[in-house]
Formats: structure tokens, C-alpha cells, sequence
């Protein structure tokens, strides 16, 4: 058995692709358009680590989509967490469970989706404006 990846439906594919790529750094692998399926599949990885995908399903007739607890988060490994969120941050994205110890960061696609931000090896030591940042929403 083989991890292929994880699939995420989307109402904005601009949109997503803005936050995905744009903000996050997430590379676009591969692109499909379905005119007979009405759908777009794209698939993007970290830059150097395509073995983990993600696939966003935009469905060209519109839906709402709703979350569910079942599916919990997308997560990813990042060389500094506090430059990564300040980043993200001057992109427009809320911080929603901020890095205050160093480690761990929480994060909402455009459609909700939960993603986390861990720090790659140790834990930074904790640093303002972050340590003192409350929670924003839920994640």
C-alpha cells in the first residue's frame, strides 16, 4: 500500500489556489479539467516533497460544502514557524491558533479547511508578537 493524497473539495478555485500556492507555498504538480465530469482537479505538494499531495476538487456547479469533525487537518513541516505565519499574515491569512510556544501554528484554507504548521526539529523560543497572541476562531 502506498499514501497517494489528500483530497479537498473547493468553491473558489482562484481563491484557494491564492491561499494553497500564494500564501502557503504549495506547487502546483498537475492540472485536469473534466468538461464531461464539470470538475478541475489540481494537485500540488510542498516544494521537494511530491510523495505528499494534495487534490482540490473544484465542482463547477456550485455546492456548499459543510465540515465535518471527521476530517481533521492537513499539516505541514516549516523551517520557521514565526516567519512562516508572519507571512501568511502579510498575505491576509489569520493566524487562528498562533505559535506561542515556538511549535505549533493553526491555519484556515478559504473553505475551512484546518491546516497546521509545526516547526521543523525544536521549538523556537517563544517570541512576541506571538507568544502574547490569543486564539482567533477555531481551527
Amino acid at each position: 500500500m502506498k499514501y497517494l493524497h489528500t483530497m479537498v473539495r473547493v468553491s473558489d478555485l482562484d481563491a484557494s489556489l491564492a491561499f494553497y500556492c500564494d500564501a502557503l507555498g504549495l506547487q502546483v504538480l498537475s492540472r485536469r479539467e473534466s468538461e464531461q465530469g464539470r470538475f478541475t482537479l489540481v494537485f500540488l505538494a510542498a516544494p521537494g516533497d511530491e510523495q505528499a499531495q494534495v487534490e482540490l476538487t473544484f465542482n463547477w456547479d456550485p455546492e456548499v460544502y459543510t465540515g465535518g469533525r471527521n476530517f481533521g487537518h492537513l499539516a505541514y513541516a516549516v523551517k520557521d514557524i514565526y516567519a512562516t505565519c508572519a507571512h501568511l499574515q502579510s498575505k491576509g491569512v489569520t493566524i487562528l491558533r498562533p505559535p506561542r510556544d515556538g511549535r505549533m501554528a493553526f491555519i484556515r484554507s478559504p473553505d475551512n479547511i484546518s491546516i497546521e504548521l509545526l516547526q521543523e526539529g525544536a521549538p523556537l523560543p517563544p517570541q512576541e508578537p506571538w507568544a502574547g497572541m490569543p486564539n482567533t476562531g477555531t481551527w
